[in-house]
């Protein structure tokens, strides 16, 4: 071995970067997979208008994306127990394959209840592989790469906001919307191929070291279901209604027991830094499947150019996150989170406001960039005092629970945002009416921003978890 004057071996200077050979490999696959799963989930957007009309779906449309976020929470704990007990190998294999066969599924289906199931799996699949590749970055790389391999793993999601839209457009325009999904299959394939080799090297803890925590897998299990039982009933004759906010409440109700005490009532704090991420999720993700929706159906935009809106606002979106990021603590926390709650507020409204009056797309358009540049000041900064509120022994649950809240907040809003767009039927009142309730979250979270401010020292705010 040979070693310079400063006394760093030739080997250790050449892994000091995550591209080095010894590196080169597992981060070119765990990028690929986390950069796969964000232009599927950005590409499937786009082309969901397509979808529906193809395949007659437009009752199960809203399901179609609510229906992974809710299953994606499963994946999350499930995945993150598995790990935590037999390493990160089984889980990360299990939940690709479950990605992967979720997108053939999907890609295959001639009926919008066979893509639905698709998307089901794919969701558990995509929630699964995310905790997992964390786990694996964790085990692989040494502490001082992290920063760099998780700034990978962000512009693993920005490019495909950039460019996903488009070309996911572009070839269901061109060849069909079903090689939206198909095409992806053999590259995550690939991709998985990458890491295989540093995966055969991780040591596998005794499964006894760990204690199976039955109860997280449980409340997160109930509170899939209870997402889509929402979903579902309704549309049902009859009592669907009163079933439907019965699934809705224990959906809530069990996902609580995977937060910190107080989110539900966004107790001053923590608990209001994890309620507000989850209203402002639920405000955008629910209005933003419907953007593309409203600009091809009642404006006659092609999809390609329909998903010009959501490169828009991933564009703003960040932006606005380099702004805040270069400010860094010059400008307070809880004044990023108020200006960008009131941004989506705003964005919302605009949308709600050219569905009903059918002003010039431009206005949605224009208005949605406004969203994104909302959501790039809000989302750093809530994951900035999460962890800032949090023990050291805390840490891993809070984290867990700002992500529970962002897919728990989504899902339930695009089940009840379907309920009321098949409840009122087609046309641009169904529109708006989705855009209101969405500027009505929109403003819960703007109303819920003030008191993310702590009201007790840090470290001091999450002793009482569940």
């Amino acid at each position: 071995m040979v070693v310079s004057d400063e006394g760093i071996s030739a080997e250790s200077r050449e892994a000091t970067g995550i591209l080095k050979r010894r590196y080169r490999w597992v981060t070119t696959g765990t990028v690929a997979l986390v950069f796969f799963s964000a232009f599927e989930s950005l590409a499937v957007t786009t082309v969901m208008p397509v979808v529906s009309a193809d395949l007659d779906g437009e009752a199960l449309y809203a399901l179609a994306f609510a229906g992974p976020l809710a299953t994606g929470i499963g994946g999350m704990v499930a995945a993150g127990t598995w790990a935590d007990r037999r390493g990160p190998v089984p889980p990360l294999y299990t939940a690709v394959a479950a990605f992967v066969v979720g997108l053939l599924v999907a890609g295959l289906a001639e009926t919008m209840e066979i893509f639905v199931a698709g998307r089901l799996l794919q969701g558990f699949g995509g929630g699964g592989l995310t905790v997992a590749l964390y786990v694996v970055v964790a085990r692989v790389f040494p502490g001082d790469l992290h920063p760099k391999v998780f700034a990978a793993f962000a512009a693993a999601w920005v490019v495909p906001s950039i460019v996903g839209p488009f070309i996911a457009g572009l070839v269901a325009e061109t060849l069909s919307w079903h090689w939206v999904c198909l095409g992806v299959v053999a590259l995550v394939a690939i991709a998985l191929a990458m890491i295989v080799p540093a995966l055969r090297s991780l040591e596998r803890p005794t499964a006894d070291a760990v204690p199976f925590p039955g109860a997280r897998v449980m409340f997160a299990a109930v509170a899939a279901l209870g997402v889509l039982g929402l979903s579902l009933l309704g549309r049902a004759p009859g009592g669907g209604w009163l079933l439907a906010v019965a699934f809705g409440v224990v959906a809530l109700a069990a996902a609580s027991r995977l937060m910190p005490r107080g989110v539900l009532r966004s107790s001053r704090g923590l608990p209001a830094v994890i309620a507000l991420r989850g209203l402002v999720s639920a405000a955008f993700i629910g209005a933003e499947v419907y953007v593309p929706y409203l600009l091809t159906r009642e404006y006659h935009f092609s999809p390609s150019i329909a998903g010009l809106a959501l490169t828009l606002a991933a564009l703003s979106w960040s932006g606005a996150s380099a702004v805040q990021g270069r400010l860094g603590h010059r400008v307070a926390s809880v004044v990023f989170v108020r200006v960008g709650a009131l941004l989506v507020v705003a964005s919302t409204a605009s949308a709600c406001l050219t569905a009903a009056l059918h002003l010039s797309p431009v206005v949605l358009i224009v208005g949605w960039g406004v969203a994104g540049a909302g959501m790039g000041l809000v989302y750093p900064r809530t994951s900035i005092m999460m962890l800032e509120y949090s023990t050291e022994r805390e840490q891993g649950f809070n984290s867990s629970a700002l992500s529970i809240a962002d897919s728990l907040g989504g899902s339930l809003a695009l089940a009840v945002t379907g309920i009321v767009f098949a409840s009122i039927g087609s046309g641009q009142g169904a529109f708006a009416a989705v855009f209101a309730l969405t500027v009505l979250l929109a403003a819960a979270a703007s109303g819920a921003a003030p008191r993310v401010a702590a009201s007790a020292p840090s470290g001091q705010l999450t002793r009482d978890v569940h």
